[in-house]
């Protein structure tokens, strides 16, 4: 048996006492980094075999945990914070335990995504969750593809990378198209700071930023101009309407 096992993004008491009894149980913990997961566990007096699983070995280690599997160990994979698997590594975990006939079980818990959306004010009954854009290669082709996006939009970004994204990001979507950035969730200093893309970076690049970052910004409706604050996407009988109007 796989676990994945939802790890708090900030505060160590948003962990479900489900996940608990799971680390509590298994033969050995996967971990993105054995540092970070040392603090949860010792927090909560687990003692249990750890080995680091992360995106620079988890090619290399992946056909002996998955023979580990197999033989009947049970595993459980945290990584730093949130739901392994989100812009974090599983996938490939996840996929050769389906191909070899091991049962996966994902947990629910913490993810920052989910409260950065909620708290954002934006629409959140369509959105869509792209984690962190492209560095380089396909970054604006990706950004040109997203401009015209009607859905919420939610992405990942590093403190040292936020401004030059926020610029981005009004450069191809227009600088008065609404947004929200969260950071540090759950944590004692807490901050959304919700304005246009132009307020929100200009305000980011005279004070800084520190800790982990989301950033949602609203999505364009179907006629392609950009949606005032607060205004949700026309439902389906209003969606035909517009179709309608538009034809005559």
């Amino acid at each position: 048996m796989l676990y994945i096992v939802p790890s708090p993004i900030g505060n160590l008491q948003d962990i479900t006492l489900r996940a608990l009894d799971v680390l509590k149980s298994v033969d050995l913990i996967l971990a993105e980094d054995t540092r970070n997961s040392s603090r949860l566990l010792n927090h909560y007096q687990i003692i249990k075999p750890l080995s680091p699983y992360h995106q620079h070995n988890e090619h290399k280690v992946l056909h002996h945990l998955a023979d580990q599997l197999v033989q009947g160990k049970k595993i459980a994979l945290l990584t730093d914070a949130g739901t392994p698997g989100v812009s974090d590594p599983a996938f490939l975990l996840v996929r050769e335990c389906i191909r070899v006939g091991v049962k996966v079980e994902c947990l629910p818990g913490a993810t920052a995504f989910v409260p950065a959306l909620v708290n954002s004010g934006l629409p959140m009954h369509r959105f869509c969750f792209e984690g962190f854009l492209p560095v380089k290669k396909g970054r604006q082709t990706l950004l040109k593809q997203l401009a015209i996006e009607q859905r919420t939009m939610v992405f990942y970004e590093s403190p040292l990378r936020l401004v030059k994204t926020l610029e981005e990001l009004a450069g191809y979507f227009g600088d008065e198209r609404q947004c929200c950035v969260s950071r540090e969730l759950s944590k004692l200093y807490e901050e959304n700071r919700r304005g246009t893309l132009r307020e929100v970076c200009a305000h980011y690049r005279e004070k800084g930023v520190k800790g982990e970052i989301v950033i949602v910004v609203e999505g364009v409706d179907g006629r392609g101009r950009m949606r005032p604050a607060g205004e949700d996407l026309p439902g389906p009988e209003e969606e035909d309407e517009v179709g309608d109007e538009a034809g005559e």
